[in-house]
């Protein structure tokens, strides 16, 4: 049996954090004994609980822009001996076979392998553009021959960071969502979502610089100006200490005088079945996705997707087949194609039976999981 030690940066339930639920919750427990280090409290740890998976909370080692003043850097230094002593005393109770850094986010894996000798599997769902200096830090660290494979969730990351060593490119994987009734869709699009009759747009995800609500936001405003039936709902939070981006958002939404036809639920555990309660998902991210986990949840819903079109979500969306991918930043392109769903009722169920069709073919858990445990085996 190998043991894993898996860490990774937050224990919140957004796409980094499912891929790594999924893949945890479903290893071969015959062959593979998971435990996790995560940074703090949260959904996360419950679900993996559930799992009877072992979770400890340490330090993780995250770096973020404002590290570099003299506190910060004095608090890093330290989160790295509380973190590298919370590992020493795991591995005496388990031979640790293999650290697996979730995320570039987190770095105490890298650096604990490259001290110790051990394993080190670094799985990369980011591409980071700016600021360069971290850019510059991670092809550094990615670079490092402490790596023995990094995983990549899509070809866009893998062509992104160019690294040298052992490279896989692994998509994520989600499970299927289990079918609710009529009658409960109906109950959540009046109770949570506030949509009676209208044909609801669902935007999922942390409300962030890059996501593109502002964009959407837009668009819908020039939309609503000759469709009446139309909702729009983002569904997520800010993160922490971010929550500008959320107060700017309701700020523009009530300049466009849209409280009534707009709505923000924070964060939904149960997201499954209010992606089976809207209509057509919107994912018009403004910097490049590295996957886009919120797409292909939708396609598992049988809902049309329109993307931007860069990054991973060109590798998850088939133009004019699944949904529509769309030039980036194009408030224009992005209303032209929400009008053309917003009239074609069949095509928006041709688009979310072939996205469904697509989504099982090529994303489900299952060949996501096996990848990784053959990787597991034969390094």
């Amino acid at each position: 049996m190998l043991n894993i030690l898996f860490i990774h940066q937050s224990a919140e339930l957004y796409g980094s954090d499912k891929t790594l639920l999924y893949l945890v919750a479903n290893l071969d427990k015959n062959k593979f004994f998971p435990i996790v280090i995560l940074p703090n409290e949260g959904p996360l740890k419950v679900e993996l609980e559930k799992e009877n998976v072992k979770v400890i909370i340490a330090p993780v080692l995250k770096l973020y822009r404002k590290m570099f003043t003299p506190s910060n850097l004095l608090k890093f230094f330290n989160d790295y001996f509380k973190g590298t002593k919370t590992i020493k005393a795991i591995k005496k109770e388990h031979k640790i076979d293999f650290i697996y850094s979730n995320t570039l986010a987190v770095l105490l894996g890298f650096f604990y392998c490259f001290f110790h000798k051990t394993k080190h599997i670094w799985h990369i769902h980011e591409i980071i553009e700016s600021p360069t200096i971290f850019t510059k830090f991670f092809r550094f660290f990615l670079n490092n021959s402490t790596n023995s494979v990094l995983i990549h969730n899509s070809i866009a990351t893998a062509n992104f960071w160019k690294c040298k060593g052992k490279n896989q490119v692994i998509w994520n994987g989600i499970a299927t969502f289990p079918k609710i009734k009529t009658e409960e869709k109906e109950t959540i699009r009046k109770t949570i979502l506030n949509a009676n009759t209208e044909i609801v747009f669902a935007l999922v995800g942390r409300i962030s610089r890059w996501k593109g609500q502002m964009l959407l936001l837009d668009s819908f405003h020039e939309l609503i100006k000759t469709h009446q039936n139309i909702k729009l709902v983002y569904i997520g939070s800010a993160p922490p200490n971010q929550e500008h981006f959320l107060d700017a958002l309701k700020e523009k939404i009530a300049c466009y005088d849209l409280t009534k036809n707009v709505e923000i639920i924070p964060f939904q555990e149960n997201i499954n079945q209010l992606w089976q309660s809207i209509d057509i998902a919107v994912v018009p991210s403004t910097e490049p996705e590295p996957f886009g986990l919120v797409a292909i949840e939708a396609m598992f819903a049988k809902k049309p997707v329109i993307a931007a079109n860069h990054g991973g979500l060109m590798e998850i969306v088939v133009n004019n087949e699944t949904g529509f991918l769309v030039e980036p930043n194009n408030k224009i392109a992005l209303k032209e194609a929400l009008e053309k769903l917003i009239n074609n009722p069949e095509l928006r169920t041709s688009f979310g039976e072939k996205g469904a069709q697509r989504a099982t073919e090529n994303f489900g858990f299952e060949k996501y999981v096996r990848k990784i445990e053959d990787i597991l085996k034969n390094n």
